[in-house]
């Protein structure tokens, strides 16, 4: 019954748990029984260590985040009262090995730099080892970048870090509403067709004509100048299309979706730092395959 429960608290708002449990085994159960029961094993489910099927000579991976409602209890004797609500970010990594079909995933609530420990073991799950070739592509922040370099390496030899192709297309929309009023679209393909030969200092000189004076708020064309020109050592673009590698996030994009999302962003839903951890790790668990494993060897029922 814990299973059960455990299964339709990790897909669904609690509430929607104990109605399934009640259609399916006649069984009535409270809302806090199925927030105690689900929370408990994915507490639990952490401990649970994927194990890659074989090692893989290129590995392709990436780290982004997502927002999470958080709620914090109120300061007064009744701690329903004064509740503090924000928005935490959670960072989801994935990894899979080149040709492989499933992704590996891990996320966390902490920092970007513990994510990426998680990282490499999400790494390490796809079957990365010393001598495996990363292949990561997400967006230009400062600390995912650092992540990365500081879990897999500088040595372009063993591991390449790509700026995310999209995001880079997504500035350049922007600065395309200055630089070409009326012909966004043509001159975003032109920029983009520029980008995929490896063609980046055109693109910079062209939108350098345009620059709008530093003090100005609303300045898409610095903006798009700068990420590029930050990342400009990340766009080797031509080269990982030739290697039959991605230059864009899909992966950990559509994890966010399916892993993230369909269950800790539901409508009205809101968690404590702790819990909304453990669910992340009852996500990828599950996600990952591990959850048959997690019953058979590691729960206590």
């Amino acid at each position: 019954m814990q299973r059960a429960l455990a299964d339709f608290g990790a897909d669904n708002s609690f509430l929607a748990a104990t109605k399934k449990v009640q259609e399916h085994y006649g069984v009535e159960l409270p809302l806090s029984g199925a927030r105690q029961h689900t929370l408990t094993h994915a507490k639990a489910i952490g401990a649970v260590e994927h194990q890659p099927a074989q090692t893989a000579a290129v590995v392709l991976t990436g780290m982004d985040g997502s927002m999470i409602r958080i709620v914090e209890p109120g300061q007064q004797e009744d701690k329903r009262k004064g509740k503090q609500l924000s928005f935490k970010q959670a960072n989801l990594c994935c990894a899979r090995a080149k040709g492989a079909a499933d992704a590996v995933y891990g996320a966390t609530m902490a920092s970007v730099k513990t994510a990426g420990l998680v990282w490499q073991e999400v790494a390490k799950g796809a079957g990365w080892v010393e001598r495996t070739f990363t292949h990561a592509v997400a967006d230009g922040a400062e600390p995912i970048f650092n992540a990365f370099e500081e879990q897999f390496g500088t040595d372009k030899t063993k591991a390449k870090f790509t700026l995310d192709f999209y995001h880079v297309s997504e500035h350049l929309g922007q600065a395309a509403e200055v630089m070409a009023p009326g012909q966004t679209k043509d001159w975003l393909h032109q920029q983009q067709g520029r980008l995929l030969e490896n063609q980046v200092e055109e693109v910079l000189k062209t939108l350098e004509p345009q620059l709008e004076p530093e003090e100005q708020k609303e300045a898409p064309v610095r903006g798009a100048h700068r990420y590029i020109e930050k990342r400009k050592e990340n766009m080797d673009y031509a080269g990982a299309r030739a290697a039959g590698l991605p230059i864009g996030s899909g992966d950990v994009e559509s994890g966010h979706s399916h892993v993230i999302q369909a269950r800790l962003k539901i409508a009205g839903a809101s968690w404590r730092p702790h819990n909304a951890e453990a669910m992340l790790q009852l996500r990828t668990t599950r996600a990952n395959n591990d959850w048959d494993r997690y019953w058979k060897e590691l729960a206590k029922t």
